[in-house]
């Protein structure tokens, strides 16, 4: 990356804002100033600037939570993705016929971010919603995305082994994962069993423009759904991913 025209102000607020969506309503200035190694007088600058900006917000306990702002700047983001409007007409579609919650997610860093959902009711509900992230290699979504990925690529994204645990089931190392991207490449979709949540499967398809991925759609039911209608659910998945990709 070029960082001629770098500002490193804007990447300390971004740094801040980011740990503090990862651990809401848990750190203070002294935390935030001994994790991210920024200096006590300079952090107290850019928190003041960042509530008063009202991106963030402070707790009686004098912790953090991100504030209003940054929601409204979101928003944004999702009302004029075109991607997300049309993902909620074709998924609609998909949704009535498996009977099982659609979501649609790209890949940010070494997260997945959910951008939108077409939630099928259950009495079960998915606790991921648009704005939210999960770890890639936890999930059938973050696979189709890092598929598409050459693998030095995939190494210099994950560089910390073990990777971290949601289940007993979650891959634990950079060999099990790039083997999971192979069969994802050779499947054209990727495949969740109980990796982010215990008695959850979900399959996982790509979305393409002009032979890119940018994103990824998935289908997301109980375990024993799953095995009753895999095939189906499969065959559904990729007629939508074509759609969207065409789209």
């Amino acid at each position: 990356m070029d960082n001629k025209y770098w500002v490193p102000a804007v990447e300390k607020a971004d740094l801040i804002l980011r740990t503090i969506a990862d651990r809401p309503g848990e750190l203070r200035l002294i935390d935030l100033s001994k994790q991210l190694q920024i200096h006590k007088s300079s952090m107290f600058s850019l928190l003041n600037t960042l509530e008063k900006l009202d991106w963030i917000r402070r707790d009686k306990a004098d912790t953090f939570r991100l504030g209003p702002s940054l929601g409204s700047l979101a928003g944004g983001y999702f009302k004029n993705n075109d991607l997300i409007a049309s993902f909620h007409h074709e998924a609609a579609i998909t949704k009535a016929k498996v009977e099982e919650t659609i979501q649609l997610a790209e890949l940010t860093g070494k997260d997945i971010l959910y951008l939108a959902k077409e939630e099928f009711p259950s009495p079960v509900r998915l606790a991921s919603e648009p704005g939210m992230r999960l770890l890639a290699h936890s999930t059938a979504l973050g696979k189709v995305l890092l598929a598409d990925l050459a693998d030095d690529q995939i190494e210099l994204l994950l560089t910390e082994e073990p990777f971290v645990q949601l289940t007993p089931h979650t891959i634990r190392t950079r060999e099990e994962l790039l083997g999971a991207l192979v069969q994802a490449r050779e499947l054209g979709y990727g495949l969740d069993e109980e990796e982010a949540v215990l008695g959850f499967c979900c399959v996982a398809v790509p979305v393409s423009k002009q032979g890119k991925v940018v994103s990824a759609i998935s289908c997301s039911m109980p375990k024993h759904h799953w095995e009753t209608k895999r095939e189906f659910v499969v065959s559904e998945m990729r007629k939508l991913g074509a759609r969207l990709s065409l789209g």
